[in-house]
């Protein structure tokens, strides 16, 4: 029997290190090392820095093959703002869109692919995925990590209304249009059906286990990073923008000068970390960290360093995206202290698996407060629940495996530990 054919499109791809691009990554790894063969269509490595990421220079296409030949690249050039404002990501995503077409075309003459997998966002990309399933078929699979829209709204990103009213109805044309629609989150699912004549799939983010897991008695690593053994670090880890809410971090630190052994680290980058340092810096404050992202081959003792994990968004964004980086904050056994409100689908998960530390978003004193307790009270209970929680519920294969069974109608064939495939320069 011949191998089945995945076609992935989508702006964000390895090598990047978080949000969409890192799990889009490892499912073309895994597709690869599964018995697939997988195309992906996507931009050169720029997330979550907004800019180009050596040694890629971005300034033409790139084909990139696994030594197997299972997995191919094609990576298409398109606009990266250095300050990502409401009209220059439009820019961005449209010369995505613009460019990845011509690859499509290439695509043409070249075997069919039985599934399609739109990553969304850019939403704009599901138009990519009814062109080529209009002349090549397949199942057009339209996954959504972020309800982009919503957020550009509610963010105040955009502001136009007209704007939005057209927006919404041709997001509406693609979800009808498409086989199958997928989301991150339960939350989401719920919202995305009031759009859609689709039964939504919870297609959620999963944990590569086999990448990360809890260390016990690594009493060098906070000195390793610069840090006392005594310290208790309070760790953000991840994109740096504005959805985040991540002034509060500067007004938690004033309000905790005094107590010297509590540290915040901010690691990562984006386009709101220079003004998040700029605010630190104003303030003479000594007590939180800025880090850059850490690569993957320490990323499992970098966070296991941490006393306290936060992750942090702004009310508004409660049930528009789901935080990727707590599922592996998760598997590291590490605790979790989350902003979340009541009838989000965040909470009603952390209160249901006792797998966290919650309080209300945007209340600065709370969360001060929060920091405090998680660094000098046993959250053992709960970082033990993180852990058996995505070993049962987030598992990458069985994610894979359900998802793949309900779009082909096929049961699949896979290890459970399958080889890494690295795509390399052909």
């Amino acid at each position: 029997m011949s191998k089945k054919r995945v076609l992935l499109l989508g702006i964000n791809f390895s090598p990047e290190l978080t949000g969409i691009g890192k799990y889009t990554g490892e499912m073309a790894e895994w597709l690869a090392g599964n018995g697939f063969d997988c195309t992906v269509v996507t931009s050169f490595p720029y997330y979550p820095q907004w800019k180009m990421q050596k040694p890629y220079t971005g300034k033409w296409y790139k084909k990139e093959v696994s030594v197997d030949g299972n997995l191919c690249v094609y990576r298409c050039p398109l606009y990266v703002p250095a300050s990502p404002t409401g009209i220059k990501r439009i820019l961005h995503e449209l010369t995505f869109c613009f460019t990845a077409f011509f690859v499509l075309l290439r695509l043409f003459f070249k075997p069919s692919n039985d599934i399609v997998f739109c990553m969304a966002p850019p939403f704009l990309l599901g138009f990519l995925g009814l062109f080529y399933r209009f002349f090549k078929g397949g199942k057009l699979v339209y996954h959504i990590h972020d309800m982009q829209i919503e957020a550009a709204r509610d963010l105040n990103i955009l502001k136009s209304d007209a704007l939005f009213r057209f927006l919404f109805r041709i997001e509406k044309y693609i979800l009808n249009s498409s086989d199958y629609v997928t989301t991150v989150a339960v939350g989401m699912k719920k919202k995305i059906e009031l759009k859609t004549r689709h039964n939504v799939i919870h297609f959620a983010n999963w944990v590569a286990i086999e990448n990360f897991w809890p260390l016990k008695n690594d009493t060098s690593a906070k000195q390793h990073w610069g840090f006392k053994e005594t310290d208790k670090i309070a760790l953000y880890s991840g994109a740096i923008g504005e959805k985040q809410g991540l002034e509060s971090l500067i007004t938690v630190a004033e309000n905790l000068k005094n107590e010297h052994h509590i540290k915040i680290a901010i690691c990562g980058t984006g386009p709101y970390k220079e003004r998040l340092m700029q605010m630190t810096e104003e303030k003479n404050l000594d007590n939180i960290v800025f880090l850059p992202l850490q690569e993957m081959d320490v990323f499992n003792r970098f966070l296991n360093m941490a006393d306290v994990h936060l992750i942090i968004q702004k009310r508004k964004a409660g049930d528009l995206m789901m935080p990727s980086k707590l599922t592996n904050v998760h598997a590291v056994g590490g605790l979790a202290l989350i902003t979340a409100d009541p009838g989000t689908n965040l909470h009603e998960v952390v209160t249901e698996h006792n797998i966290g530390v919650l309080i209300p978003a945007e209340d600065d004193k709370a969360l001060q407060d929060a920091i405090v307790r998680c660094c000098a009270d046993d959250f053992t209970p709960q970082k033990r629940n993180g852990r058996i929680y995505v070993e049962r519920h987030l598992a990458r294969t069985s994610i894979l495996k359900a998802l793949l069974a309900t779009v082909s109608g096929d049961s699949v064939n896979a290890d459970a530990n399958p080889s890494m495939v690295k795509p390399v320069l052909s």
